[in-house]
């Protein structure tokens, strides 16, 4: 059985725009008539074309999107725009062409006039880094709802549009589909919109078309070297978020180096936060107690200003992240009084899929996380540490065919933070399982102070070692699979919860999981980075 592709969010009730005025507005050329074509949507996918779409055919590595311009007639497309190269592998489609230097660069603008998404647009804030985008992203949203909006979300793991919600495809989803899900917002009322914006979005121009508000950086370390050439290049991908062009204001973590290196670079004003004692911003967030379901934190800024609240996750990273969102929200316009009295309880977060308690009240502790970079491993390992009183045990795996460079550093900072690790599958795609394990055992080797070593094949017998290795008193890390649904194998998305099958396992062991504790296991107890 093969997974479910989650479906792209589009406005329920489309306002059809003239093909005519997209070409006469954006001065582009066309072939073939344009009299009486009218365009409700816009897609770069053959396969998900609807009535009324105009199919946008860009050259890909394999081939040519263009090509497949028929197909997309077939299924209600009224007009194609493509490249030169594409006019003549369209022309069979019988449809319209309009004709862009590159389409992927147009897309952006192309959808805002098609979706009116700069028409009445909502608050829009925006979050890039390696680590902590999700979480920033899940907090804001949380915040929001507790001021009382209706909000919205974009996220690596979700799409929100007030209580609805989908699975998400990519951390940013692409332009059309970005713009599409806007629209549905508009739709649905919502006020504030909360996006998670990676590296390879800005690269790849999928959030174009787009003026945030309040764009903001969590940190940056090694991770996408498989996109990128180096740590530098990486940089300059999501140092371009804090543009005139993308951005009115900006708030910066200065928790990694790299956070004074954007203000140093960025051409928008900005603000600065810190939670690393000795570094000092302008906003600066102080640990006032940790335990295993949550953490305590102040936040104080300019003037002495101060609030203080907890976020339901375990970990310094985690009130970090708590406070540059905070920080936004103020960069927004919100009174910090008023953020400060909605959170006089705590932040009711919703994060799905790290750090998530999947275990009962007399069990091991059992963590599912999405962490997958050395510096995730780092913070989480630590954060769980902080909180056990008995031992960590570790599970995890690396991806195939994603940035291999960062597998040794992976493994040698696991084995660094646990008692006993536990190395086992991800996703192997097309790499041979066997082989990304080889790498891991490596780098768990060059630690200095090394963990009781397991190696387990597949993972759902991996989880099972690594519980029947536990005592009441220990904590199990299973970082990796977080919210996902699924495992790559080979091309096929396989079905597979590694929270639901750490609760199986927990049980079959004659422990409590969450849920047969009595506890309905709750999307909202997880936590996102």
């Amino acid at each position: 059985m093969t997974a479910r592709i989650p479906p792209v969010l589009r406005p329920e009730h489309p306002l059809a725009r003239p093909l005519a005025g997209l070409v006469t507005e954006f001065d582009l050329e066309s072939v073939g008539s344009l009299d009486g074509v009218e365009l409700t949507g816009v897609t770069l996918r053959s396969t998900e074309v609807q009535p009324g779409d105009l199919y946008v055919g860009i050259r890909g590595v394999n081939s040519h999107g263009a090509q497949y311009a028929k197909d997309a007639a077939d299924s209600g497309a009224v007009a194609v725009l493509t490249d030169a190269e594409g006019v003549d592998l369209a022309s069979d489609s019988g449809l319209p062409i309009v004709v862009v230097e590159s389409p992927r660069a147009a897309l952006g603008d192309v959808s805002a006039w098609v979706y009116r998404t700069g028409e009445h647009p909502p608050l829009l804030l925006g979050v890039t880094g390696t680590n902590g985008k999700t979480s920033v992203s899940y907090v804001v949203e949380a915040i929001l709802k507790q001021l009382g909006l209706v909000t919205g979300l974009s996220s690596t793991a979700e799409r929100h549009i007030g209580d609805l919600t989908v699975v998400s495809r990519l951390t940013t989803p692409e332009a059309s589909e970005m713009h599409a899900l806007l629209a549905r917002m508009r739709e649905s009322e919502v006020r504030a919109v909360a996006v998670e914006v990676s590296a390879q979005a800005l690269s790849q121009n999928r959030v174009d078309g787009l003026v945030f508000d309040v764009v903001a950086f969590t940190n940056l370390s090694h991770d996408h070297l498989d996109d990128y050439a180096d740590m530098n290049e990486y940089f300059e991908a999501k140092v371009a978020f804090f543009d005139p062009e993308r951005g009115k204001r900006g708030v910066v973590s200065l928790d990694s180096p790299w956070g004074e290196k954007v203000v140093e670079r960025s051409r928008i004003p900005v603000t600065t936060v810190s939670a690393t004692p000795g570094v000092v911003g302008e906003w600066n967030a102080e640990i006032l107690e940790e335990q295993s379901s949550f953490t305590r934190f102040r936040l104080t800024g300019p003037e002495g200003r101060s609030l203080e609240t907890t976020v339901p996750l375990i970990g310094w990273h985690m009130a970090a992240n708590a406070a540059l969102a905070i920080v936004m929200l103020v960069e927004a316009g919100f009174e910090l009084e008023a953020i400060g009295h909605a959170l006089k309880d705590g932040i009711d977060a919703y994060l799905p899929g790290r750090t998530e308690l999947v275990s009962g009240e007399h069990s091991p502790a059992v963590y599912v996380d999405f962490g997958h970079s050395p510096d995730a491993f780092l913070n989480t390992l630590a954060a769980v540490r902080k909180v056990t009183p008995g031992r960590v045990i570790m599970v995890f795996g690396a991806d195939g065919d994603r940035d291999a460079t960062k597998r040794h550093e992976m493994a040698r900072v696991a084995s660094e933070g646990s008692d006993i690790l536990v190395i086992t599958d991800h996703h192997p795609r097309f790499e041979n399982p066997e082989s990304i394990r080889a790498t891991l055992v490596e780098g768990a080797q060059l630690a200095e102070h090394q963990a009781e070593l397991h190696e387990v094949s597949p993972p759902e017998k991996a989880i099972r070692a690594a519980i029947a290795l536990a005592q009441e008193g220990d904590a199990i890390l299973w970082a990796g699979p977080g919210h996902q649904d699924y495992r790559d194998i080979r091309g096929e998305r396989t079905p597979y919860s590694a929270r639901q099958e750490a609760r199986d396992a927990l049980v079959e062991a004659g422990w409590e999981s969450n849920e047969s504790a009595g506890r309905q296991a709750d999307p909202r107890q997880a936590d996102s980075r």
